[in-house]
């Protein structure tokens, strides 16, 4: 009995402890270096697994450790919640929307975005003419506060299209291609429309993601009818009279949309971080010109 349980203890002893903590004992080695490596050490390679240090070295490659990373078709990084900037978006849209609500027109009226106008007979002239030119960016987060359907309809759109664009983009490039295409909607409709005349919605931004998903979907041999048609859909209600809907906003979303997502899906991979943001930056140039432009039109 004591010799069996003497045989049965050295046995367990016999088994190796992970090389980062040698307090747990495990069964598996790395692929490459051969040491033991615990559950929590253990980073999945083509065949078996390999420690932290051999897949920081590139494997023997002389990679950087980052270059061994998975990576989305536009070269993001892969995250747990590929939606989680969705998410948040939808959380801030939503969240500015009830304090319309409860606060009333004072945030509409310092917030939406407005060429040059008076509010009342003998208040302040203001508007991005005026120097506000946040209004360009705080516009893409409000929505009219008399209309549910306003925002019900751009948060299911920015859930249906935002979501499995921001998996397929990775974080950073996603909020680039968001921002920027928001950007370049506020800046048209800042344009083109009356100096007088309020605009608000996240539409250029989400029609941006719409320009930005039909390229991706190309890139991919998918089917565009469906989006296509969803597409055709919404400019037919963009133009209708009577929907009072801000067309400039949707179309310069929509340009930016398509320029931004096709340097992020084609970029050949060696230039591919420099070419991405530096369309990003093409279209801020085009925003900071149309701007100037109008309010030296105005002013």
């Amino acid at each position: 009995m004591d010799q069996a349980e003497g045989s049965t203890q050295g046995a367990a002893h016999s088994v190796p402890g992970c090389y980062r903590h040698p307090d747990r004992e495990t069964g598996v080695r790395c692929t490459r270096c051969d040491r033991p490596i615990c559950p929590e050490c253990m980073i999945s390679a083509s065949v078996g697994f390999q420690c932290p240090e051999c897949v920081r070295g590139g494997s023997g490659t002389g990679h950087a450790p980052e270059a061994s990373a998975p990576r989305t078709i536009a070269g993001g990084t892969m995250t747990a919640d590929p939606r989680l900037l969705t998410k948040l978006l939808i959380g801030i849209n939503v969240a500015v929307f009830l304090a319309q609500q409860a606060i009333g027109d004072t945030v509409t009226e310092h917030f939406e975005l407005i060429g040059r106008a008076q509010y009342s007979l003998f208040g302040p002239v203001e508007g991005v003419a005026e120097g506000q030119y946040y209004r360009l960016l705080t516009a893409m987060f409000l929505h009219s506060p008399t209309n549910f359907t306003h925002i019900l309809f751009n948060m299911l759109s920015l859930w249906w299209i935002g979501g499995p664009l921001e998996a397929a983009l990775g974080r950073a490039r996603y909020i680039s291609l968001y921002l920027v295409s928001g950007l370049a909607g506020s800046a048209l409709t800042y344009l083109l429309a009356a100096p007088n005349e309020p605009s608000l919605g996240a539409s250029g931004a989400i029609f941006g993601l719409f320009g930005a998903t039909g390229v991706l979907m190309r890139r991919l041999n998918y089917d565009l009818r469906p989006l296509g048609a969803l597409l055709v859909i919404n400019l037919i209600i963009t133009f209708t009279p009577g929907f009072n809907i801000a067309w400039q906003a949707h179309i310069g979303g929509l340009v930016a949309g398509v320029a931004v997502g096709y340097a992020m899906v084609h970029a050949p991979r060696e230039k591919r971080t420099l070419i991405q943001y530096g369309a990003c930056a093409v279209v801020l140039v085009a925003v900071v010109v149309l701007t100037l432009i109008r309010t030296a039109q105005l002013t």
